[in-house]
């Protein structure tokens, strides 16, 4: 298993290597100079001049790319242009509120799309099963911002019932700034329990059709049973593998849902990064998800054995 790891590890690195120097090249093409943006429209080019060499954005490209890649590998992701904060520290600090949205909304939206899905292959073509697959196509089919939106609206504008703009942290209002959590981590976990769900009754209704599952079945074993140890633990391998990369493509940042709802969380940060033109917030941020994506798939890939004893690890 160690080895299996390590040589996951490694295989990850020429990934990581090119996902760096297509993140670079990306910012690059970018409009706008950094230096032009934070001396203002009127600065004279002897002032921007003097503030790019500064930043080293007069470096030739290799140089600079060279330079940053060095600094990532030392653990430096550089400074901010605009706040002269330390990249890694701002990336780690708005980390901690994307993470917990996005994983308690993933783990709520699995609860429920495995639920479901069981549920709409065990009654299959019956009025079950349409209500659930209507449902599902219904959700993906609704963007996540536009859901916030009507949450918002309902509950926050009308119903007065939850606080329509504005974050305090669990640190300054305690508990009961949970409540700044709720609409986003519903609109997350109602937007991804489609996609999550399809698959799942995709799933099932292969294993169902199984020998195993009727020899099951021919023992007198009740169908709650069946579903619970037979079908869910053979079928739910594919849903993981979904599960993943969402995890992976929502800890990257949220930035839509995060925008609705005025969270302080690495999506944000990333998009005010680049209106900025902050070049090294931009490719920690960039950088950041490659990173947390080759994570969760080597999490995923260590998980599968669990639900599918066919597959191991070596």
């Amino acid at each position: 298993m160690i080895r299996y790891i390590l040589r996951r590890f490694l295989l990850a690195v020429p990934t990581l290597l090119l996902v760096a120097l297509a993140v670079f090249a990306l910012v690059r093409m970018i409009p706008g100079d950094p230096a032009q943006v934070m001396l203002g429209e009127g600065a004279d080019a002897a002032a921007i001049a003097a503030l790019r060499g500064e930043l080293g954005l007069d470096e030739p490209l290799p140089v600079q790319f060279v330079a940053w890649l060095g600094n990532v590998a030392a653990g430096d992701l550089g400074t901010s242009i605009v706040t002269s904060q330390p990249v890694g520290a701002l990336i780690l600090s708005r980390f901690a509120l994307t993470a917990t949205v996005v994983l308690t909304s993933v783990a709520f939206a699995t609860l429920i799309a495995v639920a479901l899905g069981l549920l709409a292959a065990w009654r299959r073509n019956r009025r079950l099963d349409w209500t659930i697959s209507g449902a599902a196509s219904l959700v993906l089919a609704v963007p996540s911002f536009w859901l916030g939106l009507i949450l918002l609206l309902v509950f926050g504008v009308e119903l007065h019932w939850l606080p329509v703009v504005g974050y305090v942290s669990v640190g300054e209002g305690g508990l009961a700034a949970l409540v700044f959590l709720v609409l986003p981590i519903v609109t997350l976990t109602i937007s991804e329990t489609g996609v999550l769900t399809r698959m799942m009754r995709s799933s099932a209704i292969d294993v169902l059709g199984y020998d195993y599952v009727t020899h099951a079945r021919a023992k007198g074993l009740s169908e709650g049973v069946v579903l619970r140890r037979h079908v869910f633990p053979n079928a739910f391998a594919p849903t993981l593998t979904l599960v993943g990369l969402t995890l992976g493509h929502l800890l990257g940042g949220v930035a839509v849902i995060e925008t609705v709802f005025t969270l302080p969380g690495l999506g944000r940060l990333m998009v005010n990064a680049v209106l900025s033109r902050d070049y090294p917030v931009i490719q920690g941020c960039l950088l950041f998800t490659a990173v947390i994506y080759v994570l969760v798939n080597l999490t995923v890939d260590l998980l599968y054995p669990l639900f599918d004893p066919r597959v191991t690890a070596e």
